[in-house]
C-alpha cells in the first residue's frame, strides 16, 4: 500500500509504524497514524464565561454544509427488521437516526466529538477522555481537565466538568430523502498492547486518527454486516453557535474545518472509519456575526452587514485562521496530523484484518 503523503522525519525512540517492534513478526501497516503531544505541559486558564457578552470576542453562527466522501454510518446501536425501515431485502439492519420526514441526521455530539479530536491534536491541550486501563501511562499534562478554573485550550472552547463550554453544536440533517445500504466487515477491537506503535518508552505515543481513502471497503450482502447510511455525494447541513471566543479560537475552529487552503483536511465521522467510512468535507455558507449586542436585540431583523459571505467570508475568516497560527496552533502537531486528514485522497482502504 502506497501513499503521496509528505513524509515526516520520526523521532528516534518512534518504532516502525507497520511492525508489531522487538522480534515479533512484521504486521500489515495499519490505516491509521499518532499524532504527538506537544513537549510543553498545556497552559491552564479560567474560561471565559457565560455570564455576559464580552465586546472584545466573537460571537455568531456558522452555518455548515457537510458532504459526504465515502459512505457515513453514525449507528444509534439499534438492530430493525429492513422492512421496519422500507428495505424489505434485508432482514435486519443496524439504524442510523431517520426523522418522520425519512431524511438521516447527525447528532450533534457526534460532530462535536470528532471536531473536538482535532482540536485538541493541534492545540496544547489535555485529553478530553481516557480509559482507566492505561491511565498510567498518559503522559505528564495530559489528563482530562477536572477543575474548570484551570481548564486547557480545547477545554475552554468545548467544554470539561462542570463546564458547558462555548461552542452550541445542532444536528446535521441530510438534504435528500432516503438512505443507501452498506454491508460493512466485522471490526476487530483496538489492540494497543500488540503493537509497540501505541508507546514511546512506556507512555502513550499520542492521538490516534484514521487515513481518509479514495473508496470505504463495502463486503456485499453474503459477507457484510447490513447498515444504513447515508452514501456518497449526500449532503448534511446544520449551523454551530459561538460566543465569547478569541480570534485565535475561532481561527483554530475553522482549520479544523477545512477552510485553511494550507492544510486540506476533512472530518472522520461515524463508524467504520479503519475500512474508510465517514469521510465528510465542509463548506462554510456563511457567517453570522452578533457584532451589536444592542442592535440585535431591539431590532427586528438581523443587520445584512453582520452576515458575511463571498469575499467579505474569506477574509475574516482568513484574519482568524491567521491569529490562531500566531497565538494557538502547535506546528508540528498541525504537520503530522495533516498528513493523515489530508484530503483528497489517493490510498487505497487496508485489506486483510480491520
Amino acid at each position: 500500500m502506497t501513499s503521496n503523503r509528505p513524509q515526516r522525519p520520526q523521532p528516534p525512540s518512534r518504532p516502525n509504524r507497520s511492525s508489531g517492534g522487538g522480534s515479533s513478526p512484521e504486521l500489515a501497516p495499519k490505516p491509521y497514524e499518532f499524532v504527538s503531544f506537544p513537549k510543553e505541559r498545556p497552559n491552564l486558564q479560567r474560561p471565559a464565561g457565560h455570564h455576559k457578552y464580552f465586546s472584545d470576542r466573537l460571537h455568531g453562527t456558522l452555518y455548515l454544509t457537510l458532504k459526504v466522501q465515502t459512505s457515513l454510518h453514525v449507528s444509534t446501536g439499534v438492530v430493525v427488521m429492513g422492512s421496519d425501515i422500507g428495505s424489505d431485502r434485508i432482514p435486519l439492519i443496524k439504524t442510523m437516526v431517520q426523522g418522520v420526514d425519512q431524511k438521516l441526521s447527525i447528532g450533534g455530539s457526534s460532530l462535536k466529538g470528532c471536531i473536538r479530536s482535532v482540536y485538541e491534536a493541534i492545540t496544547n491541550s489535555t485529553l478530553a477522555v481516557i480509559t482507566n486501563k492505561y491511565r498510567s501511562q498518559i503522559p505528564d499534562g495530559r489528563l482530562p481537565c477536572r477543575n474548570k478554573e484551570q481548564l486547557c485550550p480545547a477545554s475552554r472552547v468545548f467544554g470539561a466538568l462542570d463546564w458547558q463550554g462555548l461552542l452550541d453544536f445542532n444536528e446535521a440533517k441530510c438534504e435528500s430523502m432516503g438512505f443507501s445500504t452498506g454491508f460493512m466487515p466485522s471490526l476487530y477491537r483496538p489492540r494497543p498492547d500488540e503493537r509497540s506503535a501505541y508507546f514511546i518508552q512506556g507512555r502513550v505515543a499520542g492521538r490516534k486518527f484514521y487515513y481518509h481513502t479514495i473508496r470505504a471497503i463495502d463486503k456485499g450482502q453474503n459477507s457484510g454486516i447490513p447498515v444504513q447510511q447515508a452514501g456518497r455525494q449526500y449532503i448534511f447541513k446544520t449551523q454551530l453557535n459561538f460566543k465569547n471566543l478569541l480570534p485565535e479560537e475561532l481561527g483554530t475552529l475553522l482549520i479544523v474545518l477545512g477552510q485553511d487552503s494550507k492544510c486540506p483536511i476533512a472530518l472522520k465521522v461515524g463508524g467504520g472509519k479503519p475500512i474508510g467510512m465517514g469521510t465528510m468535507t465542509v463548506t462554510i455558507d456563511k457567517i453570522a456575526r452578533s457584532q451589536s449586542l444592542q442592535k440585535r436585540y431591539s431590532a427586528y431583523k438581523l443587520n445584512e452587514s453582520d452576515e458575511l459571505i463571498g469575499d467579505a467570508l474569506q477574509q475574516f475568516m482568513q484574519t482568524q485562521i491567521q491569529a490562531a497560527y500566531s497565538r494557538l496552533i502547535q506546528q508540528p502537531q498541525l504537520d503530522e496530523l495533516t498528513a493523515v486528514l489530508r484530503y483528497p485522497s489517493d490510498r487505497e482502504p487496508p485489506s486483510g484484518m480491520y
